[in-house]
């Protein structure tokens, strides 16, 4: 299964968030990764999440207008310039970042990132081949075993991973 990311905006106001937070932990869907920015009085909000069609469907109930997009996992070493090569591998074929999540999932001293591509088919490919991406990290890591690579985590409430 894909890795998916969540999108949605939420009015940028005290508790906004936290209402969100407690749908989520309400229904026992936890956190893997989460972004926030806000700008003109709105919150733009990025979750991974360990069962993001749920996720979705009890955000679109509490009136949020929700989106997922697939993402690539790819292991980077956790040294200076491995981001960097994947990025210029990228832009070397004119592929745009939609987005970077940073997974709580580490092997070793490799780190999983999670990159949503403007062409997630020809980045998959493109990475492949630079031996930056890796069929075991994409097994390694679906939303739903996201988690699991964290077991101290207590499932019943959303967990804040970063």
């Amino acid at each position: 299964m894909a890795l998916r990311e969540i999108t949605f905006t939420l009015p940028n106001r005290p508790g906004a968030l936290a209402r969100v937070a407690r749908t989520l932990a309400r229904e026992r869907v936890n956190l893997a990764a989460i972004s926030v920015d806000s700008a003109a009085g709105k919150g733009r909000v990025r979750l991974i999440v360990n069962d993001p069609d749920r996720a979705m469907l009890l955000l679109r109930s509490a009136g949020f207008e929700v989106e997922a997009r697939e993402m690539i996992a790819v292991r980077l070493e956790d040294r200076t310039g491995t981001f960097l090569r994947a990025l210029e591998t990228l832009a070397q074929e004119r592929i745009n970042i939609l987005s970077v999540a940073i997974l709580v999932a580490r092997e070793g001293n490799q780190t999983l990132v999670a990159i949503a591509t403007s062409d997630l088919p020809r980045t998959r490919k493109l990475l492949h081949r630079a031996g930056i991406a890796s069929r075991a990290a994409e097994r390694l890591v679906s939303n739903d075993e996201l988690l699991a690579s964290a077991p101290a985590i207590p499932t019943e409430s959303v967990g804040l991973l970063l």
